[in-house]
């Protein structure tokens, strides 16, 4: 089976991505990568025109999304590769969660007003359209960079470790479908469920819990979040339980000189496996 060396996570400016997908598709063509993976929270709006672009490349655009889930208070990701868009069921599940993340977002503005930062949404729309493109759906990296040019924070990160990352006093944690929910809302629509950068959750016990499950397919271990050891792991854990170790970049774009994860390319991976499993191969 030929190697296809693929970054399969990145965002693009249907979520909380800088670049619009084309640029997405541009730069892994540049970086000699045979096929990506699109990615976006909660929605496959970027999955087309990505597709469309790539043909210009002769590069595999795996379409693809980042769920968002919650268990126990705590954000958890799944990873989802090759849903059917056209899905009825798949489509209202989107609205829904589409709905779930404007609500938060409101929930936000609210708890850093009672902080004393009036931000307002026109603000965080603007801040988001500035760093390039017209996002679909507001993400926190948009609240963020709304911060910075408030004057509230003097980074992106900046503004996550004060405001807006776990913990923090303007973070909100808005009712969410479980992992294992969306594991079966990917699954019921085709595609392969993958849980995202298991490593930031300090909760190796959940890990465990969904890879035993049967129902998950693989684990994102190569994540540039992860340490060696981290990958070392969690690679171990995916081959344990004959899951499918997947990677990728999470690459969000730069705001300014920052870059949120890693670039494009960080983490690149055979996609053979992935795609193999996608066409209904072996377990």
């Amino acid at each position: 089976m030929a190697l296809i060396p693929a970054d399969l996570h990145l965002h693009t400016t249907a979520s909380d991505g800088v670049d619009e997908p084309s640029g997405v598709v541009r730069i892994a063509a540049e970086r000699g990568l045979a096929a990506i993976a699109i990615t976006d929270h909660d929605t496959m709006e970027g999955v087309q025109a990505a597709v469309q672009e790539a043909k210009k490349f002769g590069l595999i655009v795996i379409p693809g999304i980042e769920l968002s889930t919650a268990s126990e208070g705590r954000d958890i990701h799944v990873l989802g590769y090759g849903m059917n868009q056209a899905d009825l069921e798949w489509q209202e599940r989107l609205r829904l969660q589409g709905s779930v993340r404007q609500r938060r977002n409101e929930a936000l503005l609210d708890k850093l007003s009672e902080l004393g930062i009036g931000l307002t949404l026109q603000e965080v729309e603007a801040a988001a359209s500035a760093a390039g493109g017209s996002p679909v759906s507001l993400g926190r990296p948009h609240f963020a960079a709304a911060l910075v040019a408030s004057g509230a924070a003097s980074s992106i990160r900046d503004a996550f470790d004060r405001y807006l990352g776990e913990g923090a006093p303007a973070y909100v944690s808005q009712p969410r479908i479980t992992p294992e929910e969306g594991i079966a809302w990917i699954t019921e629509a085709g595609g392969v469920p993958v849980l995202a950068h298991p490593g930031l959750y300090g909760r190796d016990e959940l890990v465990e819990r969904l890879a035993a499950g049967g129902l998950l397919k693989g684990i994102e271990a190569l994540h540039p979040d992860h340490s060696e050891e981290q990958e070392r792991s969690y690679a171990a854990l995916a081959e344990r339980y004959e899951l499918l170790v997947t990677g990728g970049s999470d690459y969000h774009g730069r705001r300014g000189s920052e870059l949120l994860h890693g670039d494009v390319g960080a983490r690149v991976v055979d996609a053979a496996l992935l795609l193999e499993r996608m066409n209904g191969g072996s377990k």
